[in-house]
C-alpha cells in the first residue's frame, strides 16, 4: 500500500507507517497534477494546502483513504468521497492545545502592545527608547477580564481551560452545548485536576460583555462576526480569529478599528490565503501570524501518530 503525504507528515507518523509495511511518499504533487499523479497511491494525506476535489476522487478508484492532518474537512469533497466509498479521516484532538495557545499569544500581544514593540524597537529602540516606553505603557492584564468563546468544541474548551488558569471569566457561546465541564491541570509537586462547570450564554449577552472574543468554529458561508454582531460588541473589545478566514468580516473589522469600537484583533487566518490583504497585515492594531495554529512540534507529532493509527487500523480490519 502506497501513501502520498502531499503536505508532509511528522517523522514519527511516517516511521510508524513504514514499520507497519506502508510505502510513504512525501514528494509533493502540485494541485493541477493530482488527478493523474495520484494513480499509484491508495491513501492521500493533506493539510489545508491541497484540495481533494470530486474529479480527483472519481479519477482514482484505487483510493481507500483521504486523511486530513487537522480538524476541518472543507478542502475535501466529502460527498464525492462517500459516493466512491473512500474513507475520510482527520485528527480533531491533536492540535487543540496548540491552536488555543496561539490565540492567547495574540491576546497577550495586543494587551501589552508586543506586536508593535517588536516591530518598532529594532528600528528605533536605541534612540527612542523612552518614547516607546511611554507609548506602550498603557497595556491591560487578562486577569479579571471577560473572555467570550464562540464554539465550545475541543479547541474552544482548551481556550476556556487556559482562560480559567489566567483568572478570566468565561462566556462561551455554542448552539449545541448548554454546559461543559472543563478540567484544569494544576502542578504543585504533583498533578492535580480541578473540574470547573461552565454554562454557555446567549450570543447577544456575550457580545455585550466580553473584553476578548475568540472564534473556534468550522468553515461557514457567512461571517460569525458580521454586521449584526459588530453593532452589539462591547466598545474596546479585542477579537481573535484562529479558526477560518472569513469568520470575521474583514471590511467591517477595518472600519471598527478605525472608529475605535474595536481595540484590536489577532488574526491567524485570512480570506484569500496565501495572499492576505495588506491593510490587515500592516495595521498597527492587528497582531498577525501566517496560519500556524496547529504548527507546533508537539501537535504535528500527535497528528502524524493519530493518522498512522487510523490508517493501520483501517487496513488491519
Amino acid at each position: 500500500m502506497k501513501i502520498l503525504a502531499n503536505d508532509g507528515i511528522h517523522p514519527r507518523g511516517k516511521d510508524q507507517l513504514e514499520k507497519a509495511g506502508f510505502i510513504v511518499d512525501t514528494q509533493k504533487i502540485e494541485q493541477g497534477d493530482l488527478k493523474e499523479g495520484l494513480r499509484d497511491y491508495h491513501v492521500i494525506l493533506v493539510r489545508s494546502a491541497t484540495k481533494v476535489t470530486a474529479d480527483i476522487i472519481v479519477a482514482n478508484p484505487q483510493l481507500k483513504i483521504i486523511g486530513r492532518a487537522g480538524v476541518g474537512l472543507d478542502n475535501i469533497d466529502l460527498k464525492a468521497a462517500e459516493n466512491a466509498g473512500v474513507k475520510v479521516i482527520n485528527t480533531p484532538a491533536a492540535s487543540s492545545r496548540s491552536v488555543a495557545e496561539l490565540a492567547f499569544s495574540h491576546m497577550l500581544n495586543l494587551a501589552r502592545f508586543g506586536h508593535l514593540s517588536n516591530r518598532e524597537m529594532p528600528k528605533s529602540g536605541t534612540t527612542e527608547f523612552k518614547k516607546l516606553k511611554k507609548n506602550y505603557s498603557a497595556g491591560i492584564e487578562l486577569y479579571g477580564k471577560n473572555l467570550g468563546i464562540i464554539g465550545l468544541g475541543r479547541i474552544g474548551r482548551e481556550v476556556a481551560r487556559i482562560g480559567l488558569g489566567l483568572g478570566m471569566t468565561i462566556l462561551p457561546v455554542d448552539p449545541f452545548v448548554n454546559k461543559s465541564e472543563i478540567e484544569v491541570d494544576i502542578y504543585s509537586g504533583n498533578l492535580q485536576k480541578i473540574k470547573v462547570s461552565i454554562d454557555t450564554v446567549e450570543s447577544d449577552d456575550m457580545l455585550a460583555e466580553a473584553d476578548f472574543v475568540s472564534i473556534h468554529v468550522p468553515s461557514t458561508k457567512e461571517p460569525i462576526i458580521g454586521a449584526a454582531q459588530f453593532k452589539k460588541l462591547k466598545k474596546g473589545v479585542i477579537l481573535i480569529n484562529s479558526s477560518r478566514g472569513g469568520a470575521i468580516n474583514e471590511d467591517l473589522l477595518l472600519a471598527a478599528l478605525e472608529d475605535n469600537s474595536v481595540a484590536g484583533a489577532g488574526l491567524d487566518v485570512f480570506v484569500g490565503e496565501p495572499n492576505p490583504r495588506a491593510e490587515l497585515v500592516n495595521h498597527p492594531r492587528i497582531s498577525v501570524s501566517p496560519h500556524i495554529g496547529a504548527s507546533t512540534s508537539e501537535a504535528q507529532s500527535r497528528i502524524g501518530e493519530e493518522l498512522a493509527d487510523q490508517i493501520i487500523e483501517f487496513f488491519e480490519n
